[in-house]
């Protein structure tokens, strides 16, 4: 009797744990870090009511972080450190109005374009003197670290170039006087004269051809393959599109 209730028993032990095998546990989302620097309107900023990122770009890659399957840790930076810190692989992702150029796609890995944005020159309502680029020769011009808006600068000659910390900082010294134009990717300097409409404004014409894309750690290529299937069924139904009449129609 003894023997056979053993004999039960350990059947019962090998049943359970057949059965344990074959259940599985949900897996949890993979954590993926993303960096951005939150002083691009209207692409990334901090809501001040409630202190969370907000903007085109938050959304955007909220949405593609859902189709993809994976969990965003937001990490908001200064954007050289955005620049650095992809490329030094600290961060596994990078959004913030990020332009794909040649000698980044050297250091890290780039999505499929979302969004136009070439440079532009923005300058004080009663300047007369400066239509385009063309014209910025002999003025203290600005932009910020590490932006494309920053190389396009450094390439002009006879000019002196003032560089910031963020465009908030440039926009503010050229409003006060403190510089003669701002040059900056398309919609942020809309963003910022939509901020401004009576002191500030555009002159000449976008001067460059570029586009944003999402940046991601050299190692990470099965992550960009996936963000890059999650954009385009975005596009596809139109979420792109949605957010370009929210944040950029109208500027």
């Amino acid at each position: 009797m003894k023997r056979l209730m053993l004999v039960a028993f350990s059947l019962l032990v090998v049943f359970s744990l057949v059965m344990s095998g074959c259940t599985t546990t949900p897996t949890a989302a993979a954590k993926v870090r993303v960096a951005t620097d939150a002083t691009f309107p209207p692409f990334e900023v901090v809501d001040e009511a409630t202190k969370e990122l907000t903007g085109f770009d938050i959304e955007l890659m909220e949405a593609v972080a859902a189709k993809a399957g994976f969990e965003i840790e937001w990490v908001n930076t200064p954007f050289d450190t955005v620049i650095t810190g992809v490329t030094q692989c600290d961060y596994d992702l990078a959004i913030a109005a990020i332009t794909i150029t040649e000698d980044r796609k050297k250091k890290m890995l780039f999505s499929d374009p979302y969004v136009p944005a070439g440079q532009i020159v923005v300058i004080r309502k009663e300047t007369t003197d400066i239509k385009g680029v063309a014209d910025l020769v002999g003025k203290t011009i600005a932009a910020q670290l590490g932006t494309t808006g920053e190389i396009e600068a450094q390439k002009i000659e006879g000019v002196t170039y003032k560089p910031y910390d963020t465009y908030d900082l440039a926009f503010l010294d050229l409003t006060n006087g403190q510089v003669d134009a701002v040059i900056a990717d398309y919609p942020t300097a809309l963003a910022f004269i939509g901020q401004n409409p009576d002191k500030i404004m555009l002159t000449g014409e976008v001067f460059t051809n570029e586009y944003y894309g999402i940046a991601a750690c050299k190692t990470k290529t099965d992550l960009i393959e996936k963000i890059n299937v999650a954009l385009k069924e975005l596009t596809d139904a139109k979420v792109i599109y949605d957010l370009e009449q929210k944040y950029l129609a109208g500027q």
